[in-house]
């Protein structure tokens, strides 16, 4: 019985994993979608106001609270800032001149940014040359994919604001990890509490750019509520259920699967021309970013070594008299509750 369910749960593990990478992949094509309709301001504003609409019902349903004190709060607002209206603005106003699947490959490039602000700050001591190689190669990458020498006007600073939008990331996941996760407060919660408080800093930036006249048609309104409730809203959800359930290897493995699918998307749906150097800058991105990614393994002593030989032999012995070993806890991390 316990075999039979071993393989489902994990077909099912790895279809929530491709469901959130074509979920949050499309993102992009949303977005651009979107911006036939909606000024930038007015993208950022709908999006966080669905996405919050949509976990706060899923709040009520499962019976979380939004968070209390005026402290969470205010860390809320400074994580709702760089996580979610300063990138969510930032990739609307890059993608007015800049395809969908190029901004999905400088999404990838949060973790490049995240090595460098903590090598800036000191948090990162030491790190291995892997790693220093990996973030040099990314942005290496990240230039080769613009060309900043044949770039000029709106398309440069479109290509400024998509990475300016990654850094924020950064900014952001540094801060609620230090300041709001982990510390006993249902991340539904959280999440929904974040959302509505990117709603109210995103109304703020509607008077420049975001009281334009509206001319409204069938695809840029699908665009706008798919972009707010299922990839802004759910994808939250998803996101952080996955890392309480799987653990976070699981989670982060679908940033390396967000450019493919905002690549073929935006080829697919929006028939966007990929050259040659911006294809090969997109490969030498990913694999700056898998390079960053890299764990060291910890030397095993002698006798460990000799005694985990022992202890496979065994269980070899084990496995052939009919028993079976399961290992539990493999990613070692603490359980979040959803």
């Amino acid at each position: 019985m316990t075999q039979g369910k071993e393989p489902a749960s994990r077909v099912w593990a790895v279809a929530r994993v491709a469901v959130l990478a074509l979920v949050w992949g499309s993102t992009f094509l949303w977005i651009e979608l979107a911006l036939a309709v909606f000024s930038p301001a007015q993208v950022t504003f709908l999006r966080c106001v669905l996405g919050a609409v949509t976990l706060v019902v899923a709040s009520v349903v499962g019976r979380r609270r939004l968070p209390r004190g005026w402290r969470i709060w205010a860390h809320l607002f400074v994580a709702a800032l760089f996580c979610n209206a300063l990138p969510f603005f930032l990739f609307s106003v890059g993608q007015e001149t800049v395809g969908s699947g190029v901004a999905g490959v400088l999404n990838a490039t949060t973790p490049l940014w995240s090595l460098l602000i903590g090598l800036f700050l000191g948090s990162e001591r030491r790190p291995r040359p892997a790693r220093l190689g990996g973030l040099l190669l990314g942005f290496a990458g990240t230039v080769l994919i613009f060309a900043p020498w044949e770039q000029a006007g709106t398309a440069g600073w479109g290509w400024l604001a998509l990475c300016a939008a990654a850094a924020s990331y950064a900014v952001g996941f540094a801060y609620m990890g230090r300041h709001l996760v982990g510390r006993g407060v249902p991340t539904l919660s959280l999440s929904s509490a974040q959302l509505t408080a990117a709603t109210g800093l995103s109304a703020l930036a509607l008077p420049t750019g975001g009281l334009t006249p509206i001319h409204p048609t069938a695809v840029g309104l699908v665009a706008i509520v798919v972009l707010g409730v299922c990839s802004t809203g759910l994808t939250f959800h998803l996101t952080y259920r996955i890392i309480a359930d799987e653990g976070a290897t699981n989670a982060a493995t679908v940033g390396y699967l967000l450019p493919v699918v905002s690549v073929a998307l935006g080829a697919i749906v929006l028939h966007e021309a990929i050259g040659l150097r911006a294809a090969a800058g997109m490969v030498v991105v990913l694999a700056g970013v898998a390079l960053t990614r890299l764990r060291k393994r910890a030397p095993v002593p002698d006798g460990e070594a000799d005694r985990a030989v022992s202890d496979a032999d065994g269980g070899a012995r084990a496995g052939k008299s009919g028993c079976v070993a399961t290992s539990g806890g493999g990613y070692g991390g603490r359980h979040v509750e959803p």
